[in-house]
């Protein structure tokens, strides 16, 4: 596996993959949600890359920045394991080189609603980010996980509405066997904030707003950003048309803010 860390170095490895070529795009502290994305990523094509990079971009005023967990030779020894074949780990300044861009690319008005009410500018971030990535690795195929559901929504409309050349693919989100949704962030939970973080998979499972919403009430400890059930194709609110939605929740369990999604079956309630 051949890990590199400049623009030079990528491009000069990146003309050595054979074939169809699939990237993972992570901000590192991979876990194994990350490694069902590799996983993925193989299945589509002959050649594996990951990008690890903790995109300061996306980061807001007050933000994790600074403790986000950084764990590279844990991440590196993953991605030998899962096959990869090539690591892209830029520095800020490799990423950037004349500092934070001026030019950026726009969400758009979904990018204002739930998550990005809560997170300004953050999606202008992450698309930013993706689309320089994707400029840089030439994958033909990017492999993203439905845990962040609405990055992923965003992903696609970019790759579609700016004509990009690359398939985009989602992933489901991988559990503890308890229900919780993998996420580096919750390497800051303790043992009570853990449990405490298990109602929102426990809400989402119901199927049904008001049945979730009164779990997320009951819980003591929870701060609940949103709770919203969106069309699952068109992302507006869903309506009595609506037959397959999505289920979406965020919320702060001590000082970590944690985020999680169902897919909903409208016609039966039932989760998918």
């Amino acid at each position: 596996m051949n890990v590199v860390r400049t623009r030079d170095e990528l491009a000069a490895a990146r003309r050595t993959l054979p074939g169809r070529v699939a990237v993972v795009m992570t901000m590192g502290a991979l876990h194994e949600g990350h490694a069902a994305l590799m996983r993925a990523a193989r299945e589509r094509a002959d050649s594996v890359v990951v990008t690890v990079f903790v995109n300061p971009l996306q980061f807001g005023p007050g933000e994790d920045l600074d403790r986000y967990p950084r764990t590279f030779d844990a991440d590196v020894a993953m991605c030998e394991r899962e096959g990869v074949d090539l690591v892209f780990a830029p520095d800020v300044d490799v990423v950037y080189p004349s500092g934070e861009p001026s030019v950026r690319v726009a969400a758009g008005p979904l990018g204002d609603r739930l998550e990005g009410a809560h997170r300004p500018g953050h999606f202008d971030g992450v698309l930013t980010v993706v689309a320089k990535l994707l400029h840089l690795t030439q994958p033909d195929v990017a492999v993203f996980g439905e845990k962040d559901g609405q990055q992923l929504a965003l992903i696609k409309a970019m790759v579609r509405d700016l004509d990009f050349g690359v398939e985009i693919v989602g992933v489901p989100t991988v559990r503890e066997p308890d229900g919780l949704a993998l996420s580096s962030r919750n390497a800051y939970l303790s043992a009570d904030e853990r449990r405490t973080a298990l109602a929102l998979s426990r809400a989402l499972q119901t199927g049904d707003e008001s049945a979730a919403r009164a779990i997320l009430d009951a819980e003591p400890g929870l701060d609940v950003d949103y709770l919203a059930l969106v069309d699952d194709e068109t992302w507006q609110e869903a309506d009595e048309h609506t037959t397959t939605g999505r289920m979406l929740v965020a919320a702060r369990v001590g000082k970590t803010r944690l985020i999680d999604n169902v897919q909903v079956h409208l016609g039966t309630r039932n989760v998918g």
